[in-house]
């Protein structure tokens, strides 16, 4: 028989049609607007109003910081929510997103780890109160976790209203991982639609049309970079690893601003000796000095109404220095020899793949001068910042070197792939200097893997490689060739270089360790027919 109490004990509270309603009524709900907080926010209005689990809330981390916050409540005020705030580890709720465990309380008032954080003991039923705190979940990521109050001597099993809480935190984890797919997709639409703009509205004057590959994000900040400042007289200091491309990113500001009419002068600081910079900046007057038979304009007064970059400015000796800034300040120059001062009207343009500020530090660069050329700098990226542009380089480099040499080479998928899987320390210069060996160099019309791996395989060589022409230069462990003063016993290692190579002047460079722009500036200084 039944004794007196358990006969007035009401029966458990099954409530199955509420149950299947809270689950349709929330899957309709994702279904009907993309509103993260209006969907999650009815999902717990539905567990209060249908099953009795009242003050719902949904803690997600902060975007930028390892705290807790209640994002998504029912029952609680905007002051509970915004008391509502956790370190991971901290109380019931910063203990379920550490561990991403279940946590069930009983009774509230025998929990030290329960903190009241957000509703306090006196606003709640006088009743015993329990506390269900169960991880959001999505592929073995704990998301953020469903908390909600429950009155413990309810009838309804508690096994039942756990089995609807789990539903409740798989729907709502289906919730705020289907919102983040939309965010990144609307922004990644929104970048695609800039650049979509920037694209139709530029014009054949804008750097993308003159020789900068690439479509990556940091190769398209340093061009909306440029793109900003073209207009402008304002001094540019371009910086980046050597071979990233600062003389066409410096070009390319040239003819993209209202000087694209007038000269572009381009000087290698490195490559010009200490007691001839300033006759080659200034320029100089008939008599100044023995071999002087007539007056060359210097390369400032060149460069007149136009842009001047100086490559490598690190490398411009202190005493220049001084005199540089003097004309950065004054606009005017004063040939060697000459008794009066010329106006000029000059931008500049600066490059360098050093740290100016160390070699400021060390006493090698004016802190002046530094002040004056780093008005805007500019940080160019080196490769491997950028390997979705390996192809594209690839392909039009190729192109250009089957132009310029009469060839007709292509190049097979996986010799692509190995190329793309390389570092490149040598950047952009190293690529093209590698495309134009195996185009050369290639015995059949089609490269294929086996020729990457071969002449990449040459690129990483750490030790002396012999050559067969005596040379003055040791290579980089990238293979190429420092910048420094063209020297006159230089000559003979070039000219016979190029009578090996039977006049080919790409094969001579390769020989003796240059670029084949370092080889041409040599045969022009040295005057080499």
């Amino acid at each position: 028989m039944l004794d007196a109490q358990t006969a007035h004990r009401p029966p458990p509270e099954i409530l199955v049609d509420e149950e299947l309603l809270v689950i349709r009524e929330a899957s309709a709900l994702m279904g009907k607007s993309p509103d993260q907080n209006y969907v999650i926010r009815e999902i717990l209005h539905l567990l209060s109003e249908l099953l009795g689990l009242n003050r719902g809330r949904v803690v997600l981390p902060d975007a930028e910081s390892a705290a807790l916050h209640i994002a998504h409540a029912y029952g609680l005020s905007r002051q509970e929510m915004k008391r509502g705030r956790f370190q991971p580890g901290e109380g019931i709720t910063g203990r379920v997103m550490q561990s991403g465990q279940m946590v069930i309380i009983q009774d509230v008032d025998n929990e030290p780890a329960f903190l009241f954080r957000s509703v306090a003991r006196e606003h709640l039923p006088h009743e015993t109160v329990s506390f269900i705190a169960m991880p959001v979940e999505q592929g073995g990521q704990v998301l953020g976790v469903l908390g909600v109050h429950r009155l413990r001597d309810r009838p309804r099993p508690l096994a039942r209203d756990l089995q609807i809480l789990k539903i409740a935190a798989t729907l709502i984890a289906q919730v705020i991982m289907l919102n983040r797919h939309i965010q990144e997709h609307t922004a990644r639409l929104e970048s695609e639609n800039r650049e979509l703009k920037w694209a139709l509205n530029k014009n054949p004057s804008t750097p993308g049309a003159f020789g900068i590959v690439g479509e990556s994000m940091p190769l398209r900040r340093a061009l909306k970079q440029v793109e900003q400042v073209a207009q402008t007289d304002a001094t540019v200091l371009l910086l980046g690893e050597s071979g990233t491309g600062k003389e066409l990113f410096a070009r390319a500001l040239h003819l993209s601003s209202a000087r694209r009419d007038h000269p572009f002068i381009k000087v290698n600081c490195g490559a010009i000796p200490e007691n001839l910079f300033e006759s080659e900046l200034f320029g100089y007057e008939k008599g100044a000095f023995t071999g002087a038979t007539s007056s060359r304009p210097g390369y400032f007064e060149q460069a007149n109404n136009g842009s001047l970059f100086l490559d490598e400015i690190g490398d411009m000796p202190l005493a220049m220095q001084v005199k540089l800034l003097r004309v950065l300040q004054e606009n005017t120059i004063q040939r060697v020899g000459a008794r009066r001062e010329t106006p000029v009207n000059v931008r500049i343009v600066a490059a360098t793949n050093q740290d100016l500020q160390q070699l400021v530090s060390r006493g090698k660069f004016r802190l002046d001068l530094f002040y004056r050329v780093n008005v805007i700098p500019v940080r160019l990226p080196s490769l491997q910042e950028r390997p979705e542009d390996i192809r594209h380089l690839v392909r039009y480099y190729l192109n250009q070197i089957n132009q310029s040499y009469q060839r007709n080479v292509n190049i097979a998928p996986d010799a692509l792939e190995r190329l793309a899987a390389y570092s490149w320390p040598g950047n952009v210069r190293q690529l093209r200097n590698v495309l134009e060996r195996l185009a050369l160099l290639s015995e059949n019309r089609l490269i294929g893997a086996a020729e990457v791996v071969a002449v990449i395989a040459g690129e990483t060589v750490s030790e002396p490689v012999a050559r067969p022409v005596t040379t003055f230069v040791t290579a980089t462990p990238d293979g190429l060739r420092p910048y420094h003063a063209v020297q006159a016993a230089e000559r003979d290692s070039i000219v016979q270089a190029l009578a090996l190579c039977n006049g080919n002047k790409s094969r001579a460079a390769q020989h003796i360790g240059m670029t084949l722009r370092q080889l041409n500036y040599r045969i022009q200084r040295l005057g080499i027919a």
